[in-house]
């Protein structure tokens, strides 16, 4: 492949990872608003139902929250019913987080239909494709993960948005 093929072709991935992102968070905004919740805290359930367990801390870091902005979504999410909170056995100062399966489950039957169909797209790739698909997203997530914690860790040097003065 020539380069410029190769240039066109990453433009053509990235012009798709974009546009998924973009649709994924319309999609949770949308789906947020069916279930009466802010984006942000439909995305944070989920991140917990993907972990099952987590502390306040861990979610601060993985969303660029303050610790008082988790502690009131949290707080938000629990009030609703869609989290408990439990005292670590190993370290009794520390809080886990967890979902309340019962609780989701309408939240869950309401993506049932995009599981399914998304299910019966990807089924229709070989194995080989899949795994190379899976490789792709994962070391691409892990990648923004890090950008994010980048960008957060910057933004505890400033103040009102503005470097604080040296």
């Amino acid at each position: 492949m020539s380069d410029r093929d190769d240039d066109m072709l990453l433009r053509q991935l990235g012009h798709a990872v974009r546009r998924m992102g973009a649709q994924s968070v319309l999609s949770s905004a949308a789906m947020a608003k069916h279930f009466g919740l802010h984006p942000t805290d439909l995305e944070v359930l989920d991140l917990i139902f993907l972990r099952e367990t987590v502390t306040a801390g861990e979610l601060a870091t993985a969303t660029g929250l303050t610790s008082g902005s988790v502690t009131a979504l949290v707080d938000r999410l629990a009030a609703r019913g869609y989290v408990i909170r439990r005292r670590d056995e190993a370290d009794r100062r520390r809080m886990l987080i967890s979902v309340v399966r019962a609780a989701t489950a309408p939240i869950e039957a309401a993506y049932e239909p995009r599981r399914i169909a998304m299910r019966a797209l990807w089924s229709s790739f070989d194995d080989t494709t899949l795994r190379l698909v899976t490789d792709f997203l994962t070391r691409s997530t892990d990648l923004l993960v890090q950008c994010t914690e980048e960008i957060v860790a910057a933004d505890i040097g400033k103040v009102g948005g503005a470097a604080k003065p040296s």
